[in-house]
């Protein structure tokens, strides 16, 4: 990508951003924090998950 193909980029979105609302950019955050996976399962995948259930399981017994 070119410099100015990047600066033109930024420009549209530095633009785009600021013609929002207040209301409707902290929704849009409020959005992005929730759609966030968190945890192990981010890092690791669902095998540190199973294997806590698997442990939780045979404990119990």
């Amino acid at each position: 990508m070119s410099t100015n193909a990047y600066i033109k980029y930024l420009t549209q979105q530095f633009v785009e951003y600021f013609n929002l609302t207040k209301k409707e950019r902290r929704e849009k955050r409020r959005h992005k924090k929730e759609d966030k996976n968190h945890g192990m399962s981010h890092w690791f995948g669902i095998v540190p998950f199973a294997l806590t259930m698997f442990v939780r399981k045979n404990i119990k017994k």
